[in-house]
């Protein structure tokens, strides 16, 4: 993970708008459930109204309430209303202007004060206009008349006695009943005054109903925005691991290539990174909402109704353990996955490419076979995974329906009795469903995140792994006169992990103008010993000087750049000839590509051709023989036109007589160049300047060829089992 992180300093801002907008998402999302609360409870329920503060009220009723009022109340309520002035809009508006007298509120400095003193005084009211209550007060006072009548004739002690008697009562009351219940006297006395309530509740609603569109709107032009900057962040990050992890394979030297299989090199730069790309879509779009939804939530349902978050701690307690559970089971799948979906790639790629052999042999029931067991390895370890994820989402499912089963429950009694409103329990309702879904987000993430995991980890091997073959800091340059020579001191060479050196003590110097052989009986050490020379691998002892300069102390680049090198089996390109033999120059010239042709004796066929050097060659060269492949691959060496050419048994699929043609064209561009073949047929190099027969590693004869005869008996076996009497 840590290493991941670097990779997006580059989206530092980006994501942390994302977070900003993520969070801004969450603020809307959780306000809706207080505007649905808000719509059930004043909307519908309280009938728009909003404050308990009365707006306007009669006269003589204020005169009633003003009796259970202290002193501070009193001077309240005089400095906030004001009588209203009986002018013709004003009687058009409060009808019962004309026969009475109207108080309107003039500020609400005082609301504080005026919202207690009318849900008190008010709920009061509702006690008195009671039959039953008002005949049990009547009883307890002995009073037939008018309750007010009677409090307005108290003395202050009797007043006070009786006031915290009531008051006891109203202590029993939840404030949200209280509130309830002073906005449906303010509907009332609206009533009376005239006011058209409906009008009142229906603006309320459509405000309401307005605001929440909005604020859905708002949410969702968010979440747009969200997943594009989601989407931005991963393909760039999955870009930019792609190109790493594909520059460093680049740079892999052989003995880093037998770590990895090129399958598993392949799963590594697709499947692996495409996993990482979903993680970061799914941190970003998930991970940072989920939690900020579920604290948003948490701290909004501690603020509506605390008396049944104990439902919402125990739902996520039972979420976490299942999520923890299958975590443990899944995470060591998830592992084997990826190392399946190597095995199904390698085994594939196999069988491809080995088609010819397959069919040759008919081995098709084998082969097939082999594949079913590693496509039937994968499909068991993906069903074991799918079926212990898919259990997760009925029990998520089930959980939740429990929840809202109990909420409904509790809540239904609290309604009951009076201790919450019917809006707020609609509002717990959204409120736990979205931290109960939060948290089932987050188990969601358990699915991706251990597979993103084991991703991020194998990637992580590739662009760790330390390159064997490395350039020094303080490089040394190749003189400027171009020489070619290379020479070979003392060398020896084991490969990685063996046991014992493939070549031991190797010493001679290739010169410029001149062609340098190596021959010797199959693993006596020829490729090894060319394939030292541009650093594929590094020699364990000894060194190697080109133009006098060792090649470690120079760049590989500036190295490779001197060399034209013809591997033993041809390899070409998707694309046209022309594309494959310019392939290693940067200068395009239609004389040397013709020359290139030609002294590979590649014209005879490549006119022949439908496009001629336009002609496209398939994946690998397939539609082409391997004799043309590898002229091909020696007219791509020669374009080049390096200053030191090395073919590793390249003319092996090539007849005598064009074997014979391509050497004798060669000798005219390769006077100023320096020539190093290895070969199997004597034919071949027995005109070179200089022959090495090789065995075991070891040199065992360097000479012409007629002195190679005379001295040296391995060569001697070679030539007599491949000339004929009158050759040898």
């Amino acid at each position: 993970m840590r290493n991941l992180l670097k990779y997006l300093k580059k989206y530092y801002l980006t994501i942390f708008l994302v977070f900003l907008m993520l969070a801004f998402q969450a603020y809307c999302d959780l306000s809706l459930p207080k505007y649905t609360s808000n719509m059930v409870n004043v909307g519908i329920q309280e009938g728009g109204i909003t404050s308990s503060v009365l707006e306007v009220i009669r006269d003589s009723k204020m005169d009633d309430l003003l009796l259970l009022a202290d002193e501070n109340e009193k001077e309240a309520i005089f400095e906030s209303y004001k009588e209203l002035k009986k002018t013709k809009s004003n009687i058009n508006k409060y009808p019962l202007l004309k026969d009475e007298n109207i108080l309107v509120l003039k500020n609400k400095n005082d609301e504080d004060i005026l919202s207690d003193f009318f849900e008190r005084t008010l709920m009061i009211d509702a006690f008195f206009t009671n039959e039953k209550m008002s005949k049990e007060i009547k009883e307890k006072l002995n009073v037939s008349g008018d309750i007010y009548s009677t409090i307005e004739f108290m003395d202050n002690n009797t007043k006070n006695v009786f006031l915290k008697e009531i008051n006891k009562r109203l202590e029993k009351i939840e404030p949200s009943i209280l509130t309830q219940a002073a906005k449906s006297s303010i509907k009332d006395e609206y009533k009376k005054i005239g006011v058209d309530t409906n009008e009142i509740q229906t603006n309320y609603i459509v405000r309401t109903g307005f605001l929440m569109l909005l604020v859905a709107l708002i949410s969702m032009v968010l979440t747009i925005f969200v997943s594009y900057f989601s989407a931005k962040v991963s393909a760039g990050t999955g870009k930019k691991l792609r190109e790493e992890v594909f520059s460093k394979v680049l740079s892999f030297s052989p003995a880093e290539f037998k770590k990895f299989e090129v399958a598993s090199l392949i799963t590594r730069n697709t499947n692996d990174i495409t996993q990482v790309q979903m993680f970061l879509v799914t941190l970003l779009r998930i991970v940072f909402y989920a939690p900020i939804m579920a604290i948003g939530g948490i701290f909004m349902v501690l603020n509506t109704n605390t008396k049944m978050t104990w439902i919402i701690a125990m739902g996520v307690s039972i979420i976490l353990f299942i999520v923890l559970v299958l975590f443990i089971i899944a995470m060591p799948k998830f592992k084997l996955l990826q190392k399946l979906i190597d095995k199904i790639n390698l085994v594939s790629r196999e069988i491809l490419s080995g088609l010819s052999v397959i069919r040759a042999f008919s081995r098709h029931k084998y082969e097939e076979k082999r594949f079913q067991k590693a496509n039937m390895d994968l499909m068991k370890t993906n069903l074991f995974i799918s079926r212990t994820m898919a259990i997760m989402m009925p029990l998520m499912m089930l959980l939740m329906n429990l929840i809202m089963v109990t909420i409904v429950w509790i809540g239904a009694h609290h309604i009951d009795t009076g201790n919450m409103q019917v809006g707020d329990m609609m509002a717990f309702m959204q409120y736990t469903m979205e931290i109960v879904m939060s948290f089932l987000m987050i188990s969601l993430v358990s699915i991706i995140l251990p597979r993103a995991l084991v991703s991020i980890n194998r990637i992580n091997e590739v662009l760790t792994m330390k390159n064997v073959i490395t350039e020094k800091e303080d490089l040394k340059h190749f003189s400027s006169l171009k020489k070619g020579e290379v020479e070979f001191r003392n060398v020896s060479f084991r490969y990685p992990d063996a046991g014992y050196d493939v070549i031991t003590d190797v010493s001679f110097t290739a010169k410029k103008g001149e062609v340098t052989a190596l021959i010797g009986s199959t693993g006596s050490g020829k490729s090894t010993v060319i394939n030292l020379i541009p650093r594929f691998f590094d020699v364990t002892d000894g060194s190697i000087l080109v133009d006098g300069v060792n090649i470690k102390d120079v760049g590989i680049h500036a190295l490779r750049e001197k060399i034209g090198f013809v591997p033993q089996k041809g390899v070409l390109f998707t694309g046209s000839i022309k594309s494959n033999i310019m392939y290693g120059s940067n200068v395009k010239s239609k004389k040397r590509l013709d020359e290139a042709i030609r002294i590979s004796q590649s014209k005879e066929f490549v006119d022949k051709l439908e496009n001629g050097v336009n002609y496209e060659i398939s994946q690998g060269g397939k539609n082409v023989s391997g004799g043309q492949r590898q002229r091909l691959s020696i007219a791509r060496a020669l374009y080049k036109d390096p200053e030191i050419l090395v073919f590793d048994d390249s003319f092996s699929a090539l007849d005598f007589k064009t074997d014979a043609r391509l050497r004798h064209d060669l000798k005219a561009i390769t006077k100023d160049k320096t020539v190093i073949i290895v070969a199997q047929r004597i034919n071949t190099i027995m005109n070179a300047d200089k022959i090495i027969v090789l065995e075991e590693g070891k040199i065992v004869g360097i000479g012409k060829h007629d002195e190679l005869l005379k001295s040296c008996s391995i060569y001697k076996q070679i030539a007599s089992s491949q000339l004929g009497k009158e050759e040898f």
